[in-house]
């Protein structure tokens, strides 16, 4: 099983971010197996819409939110081996072109380890701060896949649809990884699962530990999007999982290990990202919980 963490970003690990280069190093120092960032453009203090499309309320913790692209760009450059992974970044709300110099940027100076993960967020407010429909986000999602492909693939390159539209123009800088970065997907609803079963080069689930974890949940969700997958004419076996694991407060080490060992005998899942932001209110609480959480797994 592969272990990674996320970055000091939300919360009060917020506002230690000038330690993000410590941390990378000793995440990868310990053995951990990637570092990852979320993205949050800002909280609403009336939200109409809550956390994860629920209510109408949004968690206090993801009130101080860092800039995911800085915080990838300086683990890149403190690491030389850990994958360095989104989980997820709201694509519709970036303009194309920025999204993919950014991206491109982050994947070039760590060689080539970037592993992107796009979703479409659930708030109102981010969409209209950004001067965007929120009605239209899954187009807009599909349309910059289709754009970040041409950026990346084409020179010149050039993209025209329905939401977006990019003017022919010179992109000899590429990602490192050819023909591009894989195409990590979120998803929540049956339409997004399909969308991840047309497209996607990875599925991004999640599950918090210890109140929803749905194990047989997840089973039945990764058949879904295989059989999803299977009539739209790919195998599978193509796509990979990143399960996501947010750990509540008071959560024990022990039951984090426990939780990942399990998803990894019963799904098959290889890799999971651990989010401490709800668990842990400093930097150095964090990588503590992250150095016992590997030993943890690795002692079985």
């Amino acid at each position: 099983m592969k272990v990674g963490f996320a970055l000091p970003q939300f919360h009060r690990q917020a506002f230690e971010i000038h330690r993000t280069a410590e941390f990378a190093r000793e995440i990868e120092r310990a053995g951990g197996a990637g570092l990852w960032v979320g993205d949050r453009n800002l909280a609403a203090v009336h939200p109409r819409i809550g956390y994860g499309g629920h209510g109408t309320t949004v968690p206090a913790e993801l009130n101080p939110a860092a800039d995911p692209f800085v915080l990838l760009g300086v683990a890149a450059s403190a690491t030389e081996r850990v994958v360095l992974g989104t989980h997820v970044l709201l694509a519709p709300l970036y303009p194309p072109v920025q999204l993919a110099r950014a991206l491109t940027t982050i994947d070039v100076i760590s060689g080539g380890r970037l592993l992107p993960g796009f979703g479409i967020g659930w708030s109102p407010e981010e969409y209209e701060a950004a001067g965007l429909d929120f009605g239209t986000r899954g187009a807009r999602l599909d349309e910059t896949l289709d754009a970040l492909e041409a950026i990346w693939t084409r020179d010149p390159a050039s993209y025209q649809g329905d939401q977006l539209s990019v003017p022919p123009h010179h992109a000899p800088l590429k990602p490192v990884r050819r023909p591009r970065p894989p195409f990590y997907l979120g998803s929540v609803s049956e339409r997004a699962l399909k969308r991840v079963a047309r497209r996607a080069d990875g599925w991004l689930p999640f599950c918090v530990v210890p109140g929803r974890v749905d194990i047989d949940g997840l089973i039945r969700r990764r058949a879904a999007l295989d059989q999803l997958a299977r009539e739209a004419g790919r195998d599978p076996a193509a796509i990979d999982t990143v399960l996501r694991v947010n750990i509540a407060a008071g959560t024990s080490s022990e039951q984090v290990a426990a939780v990942i060992r399990t998803v990894g005998e019963r799904t098959g899942i290889g890799q999971v990202m651990v989010d401490t932001l709800y668990s842990d209110e400093s930097v150095d609480q964090s990588l503590r919980r992250a150095t016992d959480i590997l030993d943890l797994v690795r002692k079985g």
